[in-house]
């Protein structure tokens, strides 16, 4: 791997090219956008070394799903995943006074080199009322870039630190009594061609490892406008699996192909996750971005080969 290329619009966004190839992987956009739809970072447009696009932008669907981006959709009352808030016996509401946002604060580091690429950024987490409810230290690491394989991955850690006086209840619609939607942490939401892909687990296939636990989870589809496919890999630090520190526990993917593809490994799924003031919650996840309809083989042998 030859050093990635990085151009920095400041205020805007950074943008990652692979020189080889000349595609832009990546743009990491941390402008804030729309108050309704919780702004705060995401990468996107995420591509392939193909240059085939991965990720969608504010589909006519949910406005606020950008590409990749760590959320919380039930934060103490709050809603700082984005749009309308899901209240037991009600259903989805417009509250906007529910909504949140996560603002960047300084970048601590920007730097490539011939194996690795380093975003390192600051950043805290507002109500909707705007006083300081969490700080986070977030790196963004690109490496494995293999053009032959046609494959590059991304390692995402986020540390949130609860800075109220009480604890920061992190939970989900299904935490507050929708089934099967925990969403909430880092989110993927795939182009609408990924729609009816093909979900992939270690030990299973499809919808029905919705709510399901295991050391990583994939999604392919096939592109329009050019042919072939591309397969995203998520997988877990093994970290992610320790469960009773700082009131942490493992965590459980939200995945679905219908109405639309994404993936996220949500921390509180079932279960509001607690977090007592002054505590810091740690999530380290890895992001597989491979051209192909990769099989359950081919991306154990490939997560085998890379240890963390």
């Amino acid at each position: 791997m030859t050093g990635l290329r990085i151009v920095h619009a400041h205020g805007d966004r950074i943008t990652v090219t692979e020189p080889a190839t000349g595609v832009e992987l990546f743009s990491y956009v941390y402008r804030p956008e729309a108050a309704w739809e919780a702004p705060k970072p995401y990468l996107h447009p995420i591509r392939t070394l193909a240059g085939d696009v991965v990720t969608d932008y504010r589909p006519n669907d949910h406005r606020w799903h950008k590409g990749l981006q760590f959320t919380a959709s039930h934060l103490s009352g709050q809603n700082l995943w984005g749009g309308n808030t899901y209240v037991h016996g009600e259903g989805y509401l417009q509250l906007p006074e529910r909504v949140g946002s996560m603002a960047h604060v300084a970048f601590d580091e920007i730097d490539a080199d011939d194996s690795r690429l380093v975003i390192a950024e600051r950043l805290t987490w507002h109500p909707y009322s705007g006083e300081l409810w969490a700080d986070e230290q977030r790196r963004i690491e690109v490496h494995d870039v293999d053009t032959e394989s046609g494959s590059w991955a991304l390692t995402w850690t986020s540390a949130v630190t609860n800075r109220r006086d009480e604890p920061l209840l992190f939970g989900s619609p299904t935490t507050h009594g929708r089934e099967a939607a925990g969403y909430t942490g880092l989110f993927w939401r795939g182009p609408r061609a990924f729609r009816d892909g093909r979900i992939i687990g270690p030990d299973g296939e499809g919808p029905e490892l919705m709510g399901s636990q295991g050391p990583w989870l994939a999604v392919s589809g096939e592109h329009d406008g050019t042919d072939g496919h591309a397969t995203i890999v998520f997988a877990h630090a093994p970290e992610n699996d320790e469960s009773g520190a700082q009131g942490t526990h493992p965590d459980h993917w939200f995945v679905r192909n219908e109405p639309f593809a994404g993936i996220a490994p949500s921390y509180a799924f079932y279960d509001e996750l607690v977090l007592d003031p002054g505590d810091t919650l740690t999530r380290r996840y890895r992001v597989v971005v491979a051209d192909g309809a990769w099989e359950r083989e081919e991306i154990a042998k490939y997560l085998e080969a890379r240890p963390w």
